[in-house]
C-alpha cells in the first residue's frame, strides 16, 4: 500500500518537473547559440529579423571577449578600406573585412576607426553596440559546460540539454555553437615546462631588453609577437614545421600578412633574425644558467624513433646558441570539451586543420542532427582555400546557414527572384560587380540561377554554399533542373607558396584566354541536370570546386575588378547565355523591333515585351533592365 502512493506521488512530479522545464521561455528556446563574438551576434540578427525564439549564451560579461585579450599586440589584420569611390553598400562590403551585416548603417566599422588595421579595442565596441543597438538577446555570465542530447542522438526531432557553471540546465531545439577557435594548441615536448604562452607574454618590450628569444610558430601571432619586441632584443630566431606562407602568394588571408613581416626584413638581410624549418614536437629544451637551450644530442629517424648521435654535437647547428625567452606562438584551437562524449563531436579527419570540428557542408555535425557551427567553427570546409575562418568570410556563410535552417525548421525556401529571361544579362552584370558574398567567399557560395523548363524566366538565388547544389531542390525548398551556377575563382595553379606571382606575365588579358586567368574572376557552369551527390563526392583535386559542367564560361581577369568592359567582359557573356537558352538576348529600339516584327516571322525576347505591343515613341529604348536594378550600377 505504501508502494503504491509512493509512486503515485512520485512519477507525477518527474513528469510535472519535465514539463515545466521545456514550457518555461527563460530555460527552452527554440534555437541557442552559444558565443557572443561576431558569428554569434551575426546569427543572432538574422534569427530576431526572423521572428525566431532563440537565446545566445555568453560565458563572459561583455560580447566579443575574445577580442579583449587578443590579438595581444592590439592591431587587428582585417582591413578597414573607408572609401572606394563608390556609395554602393553591397560593393563596399567587399572591401571591409570588419563590419557585421545589418540594416542599421551606424554598425559599420568605418565610423569606428580611420585606421586600416584598426586596434582590437575597436572591434570591442562594435560588437558591443550591435548586440546592444540591435537589442540582441544575449545572456552573459552563462559559461555552457556541457551539452548532451535526449534521447535518442540520432532523432532530429530530440532536444539539446546545455549544462552552464552553476548547473543550470537550457533546453534547446536547434543548436548552434560559435565559440570560435580560442583554446592555444600546447604541443607536447621535453622542456614544454620552460616555454611562456602568447596569452600569457608580457607585452612590455623592455622585459626583452638585450635578450635573445626563440619563438615558437610562424603564423600571424607569431609574426606580430616578433615585431612587437624586435628592436629590444639581441635576436630572434622562429620555428616551425612548414615553411612560411605568405599571404600574398597563396591568397589566403589566414596566412602571413605584410604588417606582421617585418622579420623576414632583417632574416634576409643577414641581420642576425632567422627564421629555421623543425618539427616543434620533437624538440628539446634544457635549462642551463637561466639559458634555454635545444638539445641538439638527439635526433629522430624517419619512424620516429630517438637516435642518439653520439657526444659530438653539429658545430654549425642553427640553434647552437642559447635563449633567455622562449615564446610559443602557434595559434589555437576549437574546445571540444563541452560536448558530453556520446555526442562524438571530433576533430576534422584532414590532418591539416584539426583543430576545426568535423562539419557537413551544411554546417552540421554528421553524427549529432540539430547540431549546427558558425563562424570560424566553419572554416574546415575552406581551410586555405577562401575566407571562412574570418569575419568578411563567415558572415555569408552564416546567413547561408539561417536560409537553411529556415527552409529546414520553417519551410521558408532560400529567398529568391523570377523574371524574364530578357532581364538575366542585366541581373548578372549588377551581381558580378557589387556583390560581396561570393566575392570574399570564392570557390564557397555561388550565385545559382534556375532556368525554367522553356528558358523564358528564370529565378535567382544568391549566395548559395555550392557543395550542396545536388541537393538544391531539398535544401533551398525551390524545384530545379537547369541551372548556371556563378563562382568566383583564382587561377588554378598561380599562387601558392614559392610561386611567383609577381612575373611579367601574371596577368591576362585577352577575352579568348579567359580560362587562363590567375587572379579573382567569375567562372559560369551551366549544368542541364544537378549534378548527383556522387559527382559531388567524387571531385578528387583539391581546385576542382564542382563537376564538369555541359558548359562553362570565364570572363577574363580585370585590374579593376569591374567586368563592364563592353567587348572583353559582356559581349562574350552574352554569347555564352545565348547558347545555353537558344535565345537572342540583344537589346533593340522600338523602331527596330517595328521592323523586325514586320520582316521576320520570330521576334527577338527584347521586342516580345508588353510595350511593344502598343504604341510607343519613335527612339526610345525599351527598359530592358529591371526597375529594382536600373540606375543601382554606378559604374
Amino acid at each position: 500500500m505504501w508502494l503504491q502512493l509512493s509512486l503515485v506521488l512520485f512519477f507525477p512530479m518527474q513528469l510535472f518537473s519535465q514539463s515545466s522545464e521545456e514550457m518555461d521561455p527563460a530555460l527552452s528556446k527554440e534555437y541557442c547559440v552559444i558565443g557572443a563574438g561576431p558569428a554569434g551576434l551575426q546569427m543572432g540578427y538574422f534569427l530576431q529579423r526572423a521572428g525566431r525564439d532563440y537565446v545566445i549564451f555568453e560565458r563572459d560579461n561583455t560580447a566579443g571577449a575574445f577580442f579583449v585579450q587578443y590579438p595581444r599586440h592590439r592591431k587587428l589584420i582585417s582591413i578597414n578600406k573607408r572609401y572606394t569611390g563608390k556609395n554602393n553598400k553591397e560593393f563596399n562590403l567587399r572591401h571591409d573585412w570588419n563590419s557585421l551585416i545589418s540594416d542599421d548603417e551606424s554598425l559599420q566599422i568605418k565610423h569606428y576607426s580611420k585606421e586600416f588595421f584598426p586596434h582590437a579595442d575597436v572591434m570591442v565596441k562594435y560588437l558591443q553596440d550591435y548586440a546592444s543597438k540591435l537589442k540582441l538577446n544575449v545572456q552573459y555570465n552563462t559559461n555552457i559546460a556541457n551539452i548532451e542530447k535526449k534521447p535518442d542522438l540520432r532523432d532530429p526531432n530530440s532536444k539539446f540539454y546545455l549544462t552552464d557553471q552553476v548547473n543550470k540546465t537550457y533546453v534547446c531545439q536547434t543548436l548552434i555553437v560559435s565559440t570560435g577557435i580560442a583554446s592555444p594548441n600546447k604541443p607536447t615536448f621535453r622542456g614544454m615546462d620552460h616555454v611562456v604562452g602568447y596569452e600569457d607574454m608580457s607585452l612590455d618590450p623592455e622585459d626583452y631588453e638585450g635578450k635573445t628569444v626563440l619563438i615558437l610558430g610562424r603564423g600571424n601571432s607569431a609574426f606580430e609577437t616578433a615585431d612587437h619586441i624586435m628592436p629590444y632584443t639581441n635576436f630572434i630566431h622562429m620555428v616551425a614545421r612548414t615553411r612560411v606562407r605568405l599571404s600574398w602568394e597563396t591568397h589566403y588571408v589566414g596566412d602571413l600578412r605584410a604588417v606582421n613581416n617585418g622579420l623576414l626584413d632583417t632574416y634576409q638581410l643577414k641581420s642576425l633574425d632567422g627564421i629555421m624549418e623543425a618539427p616543434v614536437e620533437e624538440m628539446k629544451l634544457v635549462k642551463k644558467d637561466n639559458k634555454f637551450w635545444v638539445d641538439i644530442f638527439e635526433v629522430y629517424s624517419d619512424n620516429g624513433n630517438e637516435t642518439n648521435v653520439g657526444s659530438e654535437p653539429i658545430d654549425n647547428f642553427a640553434a647552437r646558441e642559447p635563449y633567455d625567452v622562449v615564446i610559443r606562438c602557434l595559434g589555437f584551437k576549437f574546445d571540444f570539451s563541452i560536448f558530453d562524449e556520446k555526442l562524438q563531436v571530433t576533430p576534422s579527419s584532414r590532418k591539416t586543420n584539426r583543430k576545426y570540428p568535423i562539419i557537413s557542408h551544411n554546417y552540421e555535425s554528421p553524427t549529432t542532427p540539430g547540431l549546427f557551427f558558425a563562424g570560424t567553427n566553419t572554416h574546415s570546409l575552406d581551410f586555405r582555400q577562401s575566407a571562412g575562418g574570418f569575419i568578411h568570410g563567415f558572415r555569408y556563410t552564416t546567413r547561408a546557414l539561417h536560409r537553411l535552417l529556415e527552409q529546414r525548421n520553417h519551410r521558408v525556401p532560400w529567398p529568391s527572384v523570377t523574371q524574364s529571361i530578357t532581364h538575366l544579362l542585366d541581373h548578372i552584370i549588377k551581381r558580378i560587380n557589387e556583390a560581396s558574398g561570393i566575392y570574399q567567399m570564392f570557390g564557397v557560395l555561388g550565385d545559382v540561377i534556375i532556368l525554367n523548363k522553356d528558358k523564358t524566366s528564370y529565378t535567382y538565388l544568391e549566395e548559395f554554399p555550392i557543395k550542396l547544389l545536388d541537393g538544391l531542390p531539398k535544401v533551398a525548398g525551390i524545384p530545379a533542373k537547369q541551372v548556371i551556377v556563378i563562382v568566383m575563382e583564382y587561377g588554378k595553379n598561380f599562387s601558392g607558396p614559392g610561386k611567383d606571382i609577381f612575373r611579367g606575365d601574371r596577368a591576362i588579358g585577352e577575352p579568348m584566354e579567359a580560362h587562363n586567368s590567375n587572379f579573382l574572376h567569375p567562372v559560369f557552369y551551366y549544368y542541364e541536370q544537378l549534378p548527383t551527390r556522387q559527382e559531388m563526392m567524387n571531385l578528387g583535386k583539391r581546385f576542382d570546386i564542382l563537376p564538369r559542367p555541359t558548359r562553362m564560361h570565364h570572363i577574363v581577369e580585370d585590374f579593376l575588378t569591374l567586368w563592364t568592359a563592353p567587348n572583353s567582359h559582356l559581349l562574350p557573356l552574352r554569347r555564352f547565355l545565348e547558347n545555353v537558352i537558344n535565345q537572342d538576348l540583344r537589346h533593340f529600339y522600338d523602331e527596330e523591333c517595328f521592323v523586325i516584327s514586320m520582316t521576320s516571322k520570330e521576334k527577338p525576347l527584347s521586342c516580345q515585351f508588353e510595350g511593344h505591343k502598343t504604341a510607343s515613341i519613335p527612339g526610345m529604348r525599351m527598359a530592358t533592365l529591371n526597375h529594382e536594378f536600373k540606375g543601382m550600377l554606378d559604374f
